[in-house]
């Protein structure tokens, strides 16, 4: 349930916004773009939103930005430290994307940035078929993620990372659970949504889903 990166998050919290700055070249690539792909979420949330691997707060800052109630999941303690210095008005909660405590009735939205590839895809057809039933019609659930559109994507990928001396991308690339555009589509389809998927960077793709 993505808890085995529980370590290694611990120990990013520190340089975690330093990172997504760019300031690390071999996963510069990666978070091209952070801002707008921030925006690109938050600008698809609505009313009550539940917001997974809220990390150091960047996502959530624009939510509550925009008026929304936000409920935080987080279940890493060195995130949850980092997060808490910034006194947001939100409710932060130890959680993963499969356990958490309980929620509002009514969820309208549910989010994440950078996150979901750490559930198998097993793990992430149970999260999807669990938020369909935390939805009404309407709701939705808004991710941008690393995935790929197909395997050739994820050789090619993979390649360009080994070529340019990337190892510890590569490592991750070839050790967390990056999955395919169809896998996730069929999961979506399959617990009743709506999904439409858009390209972000390289790495990263938009899926906006809506519960039917």
């Amino acid at each position: 349930m993505g808890r085995e990166f529980i370590d290694l998050f611990d120990e990013w919290s520190k340089d975690y916004d330093l990172t997504v700055a760019g300031q690390d070249e071999q996963y510069r690539e990666v978070f091209a773009g952070y801002d707008g792909i921030l925006e690109a979420v938050a600008s698809r949330s609505a009313g009550t939103v539940v917001e997974f691997g809220v990390g150091t707060g960047n996502l959530t800052e624009r939510l509550l930005a925009r008026g929304r109630q936000v409920y935080g999941i987080e279940p890493s303690p060195g995130m949850r430290r980092q997060i808490g210095k910034r006194a947001l008005p939100f409710t932060l909660l130890d959680g993963d994307f499969l356990q958490f405590p309980p929620l509002p009735a009514k969820v309208d939205t549910i989010v994440s940035t950078y996150a979901f590839h750490h559930l198998t895809d097993g793990e992430k057809d149970a999260a999807i078929e669990l938020y369909g039933r935390l939805l009404g019609p309407g709701g939705k659930i808004v991710f941008a993620d690393t995935a790929y559109r197909d395997d050739e994507e994820r050789k090619a990928i993979q390649d360009s990372a080994r070529e340019a001396g990337y190892d510890q991308l590569l490592n991750d690339l070839l050790t967390e659970y990056y999955t395919t555009l169809d896998v996730l589509e069929k999961a979506f389809t399959r617990y009743g949504f709506s999904v439409d998927f858009s390209r972000l960077n390289r790495y990263v793709w938009l899926m906006d889903a809506t519960k039917n």
